[in-house]
């Protein structure tokens, strides 16, 4: 049976993720809108994007942008919560244990694998379009619990649960998969040193440090070193993340004295107010008019939003059906299985990781960027209308549901 957090902790956690996923709708759709408006409006947004504001950090990214430092430098804050949220999860929540970690880590694997799959048969006629097999992988945390957040009581709250846990382990791939497969040309040196810099963050964990800012300075000099080795910036809060201590005790469920969730608490609203939002304005701006809106039937734009729509769904509702079956692991409480698989459907909205990956994905290739753009909201939106027309007028309840 799936256990619950305390209830201040977990709703704390659906009103911020629900609040921001409001807020990245309005950027998104704010960025579509002006790219798409008559006269100047779409080179307008490029231009403020992308013209350099400097300073240069490294050589090989150019002078920075406000589009790099949104992407690069803002987002690195974004992965260090995740970061906090996964080491929360596997020491005190859903995941500190092998049996509540089993059906998330299921689900979440076949979740990343299935649309993956999708993607490289949609696109195996053009082998340059392969770097992209992670886009379609990754589910999009504010916007699926913000679309369970409007579903109320129709969706129970261990299928929220069970959302986010397999939310958090997708994120956990992700990470692994951007340090891996899309980082580029490495320096040594610089990736030494921020190896360095991490262990002794540690050290200050195995210490005793529980004051804030000797590690919060040691996520900043990471990310510059990161940034400078070629690995992606980014990774730096993941790693930084794990270092910061958690303790045992009142703390660990639901209180305010571990350090990880004084900071957790403190950069949440910030996350999910401002970067995520910004971050969906830099990266959403699609000019779906005239010759632009073929960009949506290409091979790469296809892939992306099959891999989202069918392969989320598939992966995620296939690996849960098998699990129970074979008796690896019990069925969410509460949940019939018409709402997994409506929890399934909202695995498929991709938007802010999806977005990020493809942008890595096709470094100095800006139409594919658009093309993998293009497919991300397709396969977002398409999931996200047909999760929340599943779960709100046909899923049953788990008490009128075969089991």
């Amino acid at each position: 049976m799936t256990r619950l957090p305390s209830r201040s902790a977990f709703h704390t956690f659906l009103a911020w993720e629900a609040g921001g996923a409001v807020l990245l709708m309005i950027a998104a759709a704010a960025a579509m809108l002006l790219v798409n408006l008559p006269g100047g409006a779409g080179h307008a947004y490029h231009v403020m994007l992308h013209t350099p504001i400097g300073p240069t950090l490294s050589s090989r990214i150019g002078p920075m942008t406000p589009h790099l430092w949104i992407n690069d430098g803002l987002m690195a804050i974004f992965f260090l919560l995740v970061g906090l949220e996964i080491k929360r999860e596997f020491v005190a929540g859903e995941l500190s244990n092998w049996a509540a970690r089993r059906l998330p880590i299921m689900a979440a694997a076949a979740g990343m694998a299935v649309p993956a799959l999708i993607y490289l048969m949609l696109t195996a006629k053009q082998p340059a379009l392969s770097q992209g097999w992670a886009i379609p992988a990754a589910t999009d945390i504010a916007f699926a619990i913000g679309v369970l957040a409007l579903l109320g009581s129709r969706a129970p709250t261990s299928l929220k649960l069970f959302l986010t846990a397999v939310a958090i382990v997708d994120d956990m791939g992700a990470v692994a998969i951007i340090a891996l497969f899309y980082s580029h040309g490495l320096d040594l040196v610089a990736l030494a040193g921020a190896g360095a810099v991490l262990a002794v963050m540690f050290g200050f964990n195995r210490a005793g440090v529980k004051a804030l800012i000797p590690y919060l300075l040691g996520f900043a000099l990471m990310w510059l070193l990161m940034l400078l080795s070629g690995v992606h910036a980014t990774v730096a809060g993941v790693l930084a993340a794990m270092t910061v201590p958690i303790g045992r005790g009142p703390a660990t469920s639901d209180g305010s004295h571990s350090p990880l969730h004084r900071l957790e608490h403190a950069l949440h609203p910030w996350s999910a107010y401002l970067i995520v939002p910004l971050f969906g304005f830099a990266n959403a701006g699609l000019n779906i008019g005239g010759e632009a809106g073929a960009l949506l039937f290409a091979p790469l734009s296809l892939g992306v939003a099959m891999g989202l729509f069918l392969g989320k769904q598939a992966g995620i509702f296939g690996a849960v059906w098998i699990a129970v079956r074979l008796g690896l692991a019990e069925r969410p409480a509460g949940a019939s299985w018409s709402q997994i698989y409506g929890m399934a459907m909202l695995c498929g909205i991709g938007f802010t990781m999806s977005l990020f990956i493809g942008a890595l994905a096709f470094p100095g290739q800006p139409l594919l960027v658009e093309e993998a753009k293009g497919g991300v909201l397709l396969g977002s939106l398409l999931s996200a209308v047909s999760g929340y027309v599943i779960l709100r007028w046909i899923a049953r309840p788990a008490a009128f549901a075969a089991g």
